[in-house]
């Protein structure tokens, strides 16, 4: 790169590389030249070449290199100047990432073809390859059907689906799996209904997951992170080597993201997710890094931003607040500690009275933060006490005396619980703490960060682990005679989710949001109809919270994460500046009147993860580098977003904040639809879990059953927002639906397609619905199995379009399995082969109607089991793709039904053909009734009126063949006819199939008559007993009175049972004669 670089390219390239540094963005990559420069900001011939980074503007000089997460960008660096370009677009620039380089064959569905369907289904086999094939041509990308030009003339406007992005360093469970299946129907869905789909990958940073990794892994060599400060006054250099300063450690937590980040998504794709992976983002990737400053700023300039001190949920593990969301809540036994609260002398500062208040408490530690005690003011037993002071239990309020506090009244009280007297603790409970600020209490903080007592408790408590103080207090408190007792007690513990210790209640100085006036856009986004939710009794829901909504806290005390952009200047607390990046913060500094030297701190804390991901769908496409360019950006294209499909679970902790941030930063709803799917739960429907050893891993079940049939099995039989039992039996099902698809279409490319000319076989390619001009000059089986497909593709694309996903994938199972095989195949059998009556032109019209349909279900089922309908679709007659096609890929084929345009139908064959099917039905019914040998043929005469009985004469070789007749025994008849009347007369079974369609049956050919009748009568003979000895037991005044009632009960219905069989068992004897 030439060393002349102009002012504004130095200022561009810097911005970059300051903007990483002032996020402490400690990156890892290794490239392949080992390539490792320097930028100074002031003075590099070539400022490109950098990322070890310093920045004159910060005090001490903050080093960072390439990480793992911007890989994507340097994959392809082999000059300077390629370098240069990279960097110059790192976080200021939008960038895509390289689609994979193929590395296995780019044509997978010509081998496929020419390899043939071999042996039964096997998953294992082949899902893999086609997930690299699809990815490697470019399948997954918005324009892989057709240009962004003709969707745009076709008035296909994009579907963009931003994923929830998991932990980065997580591992897939059912809560993935269940999205990644509902969310890729609907991207398959759209992308071949010919709309540009863009799904939107990713990961989160996950900053207290993550940092708690690392913090065990230091804990296990002995180490932990530490402040500056800590470190300089470390009394020893033993000491100083076991601490770990903040740059060290965030390269440490960059190098574990590194080795575990990853799997995630590998795990992801194995679902088969046809997501975007060239977009595929990072929340701390150095794009989306400037995003998360740009919003921070943003808000603030707009006053919705502000340093203040509040309540949180703090985790003493993790030294850091954490969100409601973090808080995982128990059931425990602890106790419930009764103490006296002494009523203190009116005339002496600090005397006790004899008077007391008997007072419960969870936590007798806290008593050391007490600044009130509350009792209900229509209380009788305490009415008098109220503005008295009552002594606080151990106390000492620095002259020897103990601290008193005020008998304050409240409705809040519930008389009837415990004593009716409460403690009020301001500082460390979140109900004590509204009651504080309503009267005006102190709000005392008696712990340390690290869960330990401060020095606001007394020598002889401070330094103590708060349970260590509870039981030394209680002790103490016992020796001084204020004990009452103490009791066991369940109670709701509030534990970290990650960490798992108890939370504490503390009232911190924390950086949060200002929600009142967001929430209330997000609220009326959705009852406005802007934003929908699915289903809709979310709505309730919704609007409950929102209307309530608090402020919400946004730092965090960790180091891994998004560092808040706000500068402390020269050391002080209360000023400071809000700045995208440390250059700006410092030009800010000067303009406020500061010398050009002044000190800037950054703030040490980091923003919370869910603020990173509440600008995910924004962020992702390019915002905020994007905004007012033209119509062909990402942002301009695919913001705001189609739909967002999560958990219930996190309806408010993720969705609303997106909502709510995405109105606010971009002045539009982030997404118009809420699709909200239920929690996978075990087969009993009880919460998976690890404790009870019900939790099913989703990549074994993939193993051993495909990940079609998990998909499957995820998707259908549920509505939206149920919760899915998830049983292993319905997975093995849906694999057995699997490989009954496969079979067909073996029995299709096997059978019905074998040793036809390459003129036909041509001709069979699918390329669009079959119109009524070819659908009117079919039989009456065809145009039945036709009108029934077409049914089943505008029911389907109705309910997918209407978010209906699991009762369209149900719709789809039974029309392939009922329909399509159990009846449309047998029949068409009596067509292709000769022996049947079959051959020539009827031959050519079942391989044209077996193909069609199948081809247009494996369409129908492709976003349901992408895998197995793509594998067998390759071996279908196929139209060639077109130029625009990235593949001749089934996931870029045409929906059946690309528009509104209605497919043809005919009722009437529909009704005729039913009819032809519950008369064959009635006949097998009978041959099972009768027992008639599986292999054996008997003689039939079926009555039907005009129009039926041509129909069923037309198909006489179908019904010979589907309900095992003799051909030389089977008539149809006219109804009413000499032959009809002649039937009905005979020893024969009648069989009513409807209103003028009957079948006659003749005895002779169902049963040898002797010998039914002498099984007949043996078992009438063996129920006689039974029934005698049953009887014969109720009417025994012992039994009835004595045995349980439920046994009586179940005697009497045995009895009733013996006594229906033998009742039809005579009946069958009339019949013989």
């Amino acid at each position: 790169m030439p060393s002349n670089k102009t002012t504004t390219q130095r200022r561009r390239y810097a911005f970059a590389a300051a903007h990483l540094a002032s996020n402490m963005l400690a990156f890892n990559h290794h490239c392949q030249t080992a390539l490792a420069f320097t930028l100074r900001r002031s003075s590099s011939s070539s400022p490109a070449a950098a990322f070890l980074v310093h920045h004159n503007s910060i005090k001490n000089s903050r080093h960072i290199t390439a990480s793992a997460a911007s890989s994507r960008l340097f994959s392809s660096v082999t000059t300077e100047q390629e370098l240069a370009k990279t960097i110059s677009d790192d976080g200021s620039t939008y960038k895509l990432k390289p689609r994979p380089t193929p590395t296995h064959d780019s044509q997978y569905d010509l081998t496929n073809l020419s390899n043939g369907i071999q042996g039964s289904y096997d998953p294992t086999l082949f899902e893999s390859q086609l997930y690299q094939w699809w990815e490697q041509a470019g399948c997954f990308e918005p324009d892989a059907k057709q240009s962004a030009a003709t969707s745009s003339t076709n008035g296909k406007e994009p579907y963009v689906l931003p994923m929830p992005p998991p932990n980065v360093t997580g591992r897939l469970h059912m809560g993935h799996a269940i999205f990644v299946a509902l969310q890729d129907v609907l991207a398959r869905f759209h992308r071949m209904r010919g709309r540009p789909v863009l799904w939107t990958p990713g990961t989160d940073h996950a900053g207290i997951a993550t940092q708690l990794q690392v913090e065990k892994a230091l804990m296990v060599e002995g180490k932990r992170r530490a402040t500056e400060e800590e470190i300089a006054n470390a009394s020893s250099d033993e000491e100083r080597s076991k601490l770990v300063p903040r740059e060290e450690f965030l390269e440490r937590v960059w190098q574990y993201k590194e080795e575990q980040g990853g799997a995630i998504t590998s795990q992801l794709r194995s679902l088969g997710a046809s997501a975007d992976w060239t977009r595929e983002r990072f929340t701390m990737d150095p794009a989306l890094s400037v995003g998360v400053s740009e919003a921070f700023v943003r808000l603030h300039e707009k006053g919705l931003v502000y340093r203040g001190t509040y309540m949180v949920n703090w985790s003493p593990g993790l030294m850091t607040a954490v969100s409601d969301l973090e808080v995982e809540y128990s059931e425990e036994e602890g106790k419930l500690y009764y103490f006296k609260y002494v009523v203190e002398d009116e005339e002496e500062e600090g005397k006790a009275t004899e008077e007391f208040l008997a007072v419960a408490t969870t936590r007798p530690e806290t008593i050391f933060g007490d600044t009130a005690v509350c009792v209900n003011p229509e209380d009788e037993r305490y009415r008098h006490l109220i503005g008295k002071r009552v002594l606080v239990p151990m106390s000492d309020n620095g002259d020897g005396k103990a601290r008193s506090i005020p008998i304050i009244a409240d409705e809040y009280v519930d008389m009837e619980f415990g004593t009716g007297a409460l403690k009020i603790t301001p500082g460390h409970d979140p109900n004590d703490y509204e009651l504080g600020k309503k009267y005006n209490l102190e709000i005392m903080n008696v712990m340390n960060k690290d869960a330990t007592m401060n020095e606001k408790c007394g020598e002889n408590y401070v330094g103590l682990d708060r349970f260590e103080a509870r039981e030394k207090l209680w002790s103490d408190m016992e020796g001084a005679g204020l004990v009452i007792k103490a009791e066991p007690h369940m109670q709701r513990v509030p534990r970290s989710q990650r960490g798992g210790e108890i939370i504490e209640p503390l009232v911190s100085k924390q950086w949060f949001v200002k929600t009142e006036g967001m929430g209330a856009k997000a609220l009326a986004a959705v009852k406005d109809g802007d934003i929908t939710i699915v289903p809709n009794r979310f709505e309730k829901v919704w609007y409950g919270w929102l209307t309530d909504i608090r402020d919400w806290c946004i730092s965090r005390q960790l180091w891994w994460g998004h560092r808040i952009p706000v500068w402390y200047v020269a050391g002080s607390e209360e000023e400071y500046i809000v700045a995208r990046n440390a250059e700006e913060a410092k030009e800010k500094a000067i303009e406020a009147g500061h010398p050009a030297d002044v000190a800037l701190r950054q703030e040490d804390d980091v923003l919370d993860t869910w603020f990173s991901s509440g600008l995910w769908p924004f962020a992702t496409v390019g915002w905020p580098q994007d905004e007012g360019k033209d119509a062909s950006s990402d942002l301009a294209r695919f913001y705001p977003g189609t739909c967002l499909e999560t958990g219930y679970d996190i309806l408010f902790f993720w969705v609303a904040r997106m909502v709510m941030l995405g109105i606010e930063l971009t002045d539009v709803s982030p997404f118009k639809v809420i699709y909200l799917h239920g929690l996978v739960r075990a087969a009993d429907g009880s919460k998976m879990s690890k404790t009870k050893g019900n939790v099913v891993d989703p990549l074994d079940t993939v193993s051993e059953y495909g990940a079609d049939s998990l998909r499957y099995s995820l998707v259908t039989g549920v509505t939206p927002g149920q919760d899915i039992p998830l049983n292993m039996d319905k997975i093995a099902a849906n694999k057995a639906f699997a490989n009954k698809l496969w079979n067909c279409c073996k029995f299709v490319t096997g059978n019905a397609l074998k040793d036809i000319d390459e003129e036909e076989l041509k001709s069979l390619g699918v390329s669009g619905p079959i119109d009524k001009v070819e659908f009117d000059t079919l039989p009456l089986p065809e145009r039945y199995i036709i009108s029934k497909c077409h049914e089943l593709v505008e029911s389907v694309t109705e309910d997918i379009e209407k978010y209906q996903l699991g009762a369209a994938g149900s719709k789809i199972y039974e029309f392939l399995w009922d329909q399509y095989a159990d009846w449309y195949i047998e029949i068409s059998k009596t067509r292709l082969y000769e022996g049947f009556g079959g051959g020539g032109e009827d031959a050519k019209t079942a391989r044209r109607v077996l193909v069609y349909i199948l081809d247009t279900s494996m369409r129908l089922l492709h976003p349901y089991m992408p895998y197995v309908t793509e594998q067998l679709w390759h071996h279908l007659p196929r139209v060639p793709k077109t130029e625009e096609m990235a593949a001749h890929s089934l996931m870029l084929a045409d929906w059946p039904q690309m528009d509104d345009a209605r497919l043809v139908q005919d009722k009437d064959a529909i009704a005729s053909f039913e009819c032809f099917q519950a008369l064959t039905r009635s006949i097998r019914n009978a041959r099972s009734e009768y027992n008639v040998e599986q292999g054996k043929k008997i003689a039939a005469t079926i009555v039907a009126p005009g129009e039926l009985k041509d129909m069923i004469e037309a198909e006489i070789n179908s019904l010979i063949m589907l309900a095992k007749l003799d051909p030389d025994q089977v008539a149809v008849v006219e109804a009413g006819s000499v032959e009809a009347n002649a039937a009905a007369e005979g020893d024969s079974a009648q069989l009513v199939v409807q209103e003028g369609v009957e079948a006659y049956l003749p005895m002779a050919g169902l049963v040898d008559v002797e010998k039914e009748k002498q099984r007949l009568e043996k078992q009438s003979a063996k129920l006689a007993k039974e029934i005698e000895k049953l009887a014969g037991r109720l009417q025994s005044k012992g039994f009835v009175d004595k045995a349980p009632p439920a046994v009586v009960d179940k005697a009497k219905a045995e009895l009733a049972e013996l006594e229906d069989q033998a009742s039809k068992v005579d009946a069958s004897l009339k019949a013989l004669g």
